[in-house]
């Protein structure tokens, strides 16, 4: 599966550019990471790619998607942008049928159509650089969707990273960490500095990987449980029977075994889907 000498031969990404005369749009949230070595380390930490699917958004020239395809993946590029489209064409012609390129917002796509219609496996993989400005959105999105990856390597903007990884009583930990925890674990496998993006950010950067836990709270739980994770952090400087009151306050944080003097940021991931159920289960 893995790539030829076409892949290999392609020219460096910022003669790529140059020869399009193309430089990043603020308004997509673009930062080009031209360094294909960082790029494969990325797909590394991936795990074995070799005809895997995977679902790249924002693959801009497409740096990562070279990585990708040299690591033996199919890959569905889902691009925003149209200038690059020409850029992941040539690209897509160096490895007949394992890139496929769609102009879309990916926030609006609809991915297990995509991948029907580009005759690919529901069953797929997210590696991604992220653009900053829609990245949480879309980890959301992949999170609390009908279509769920079978794993996520995303590149965030480091703060967001660290939110995504963060464990109670950290400054990180929020209503982010407690989505992503219930969902997957999670852990943050690799820090990029602004230095090494073309432009260069105002902040770092960071990867975490994300793998689906076995069992997961069903749908009814999960919806309840960013209901009553909106609420506590919302306010998360007071105590729960304070930041609560709307769904319940004291009483329900004593249903869920919780102390209503407690605060959002001690509560760990058990206690808040305990929240959620109670509140499911509170008398009409």
């Amino acid at each position: 599966m893995r790539s030829g000498p076409d892949l290999a031969a392609l020219p460096p990404l910022r003669e790529a550019l140059a020869a399009e005369g193309l430089r990043a749009d603020k308004r997509f949230g673009q930062h080009f990471l031209f360094d294909l070595n960082l790029c494969r380390k990325i797909a590394r930490l991936a795990g074995d790619l070799d005809g895997a699917t995977v679902v790249e958004v924002g693959p801009g020239p497409g740096g990562l998607t070279r990585a990708l395809l040299e690591a033996g993946a199919r890959v569905l590029a889902i691009e925003a942008d149209a200038r690059f489209i020409p850029i992941l064409e040539t690209l897509a012609s160096t490895a007949p049928g394992r890139l496929t390129v769609v102009q879309a917002d990916a926030l609006a796509a609809d991915e297990p159509a995509l991948l029907r219609d580009s005759d690919l496996p529901q069953e797929a993989l997210v590696v991604s650089n992220l653009p900053y400005n829609v990245g949480t959105a879309l980890f959301v999105k992949w999170l609390t969707g009908t279509w769920r990856p079978a794993g996520m390597t995303l590149m965030f903007q480091k703060e967001v990273a660290q939110r995504i990884v963060g464990a109670p009583g950290s400054d990180a930990y929020g209503r982010l960490s407690v989505l992503a925890q219930a969902h997957c674990a999670v852990d943050l496998v690799l820090e990029a500095p602004a230095r090494a993006f073309t432009p260069p950010p105002k902040v770092d950067s960071a990867v975490i990987r994300a793998a689906p836990l076995p069992e997961q709270p069903n749908g009814r739980v999960l919806a309840a449980l960013e209901t009553v994770t909106a609420a506590a952090f919302g306010q998360r400087r007071k105590m729960l029977r304070s930041s609560l009151r709307a769904l319940g306050g004291e009483a329900l944080c004593r249903s869920a075994g919780l102390r209503p003097d407690a605060r959002a940021e001690t509560i760990d991931n058990s206690g808040f889907l305990r929240l959620a159920q109670a509140w499911l289960e509170r008398p009409a």
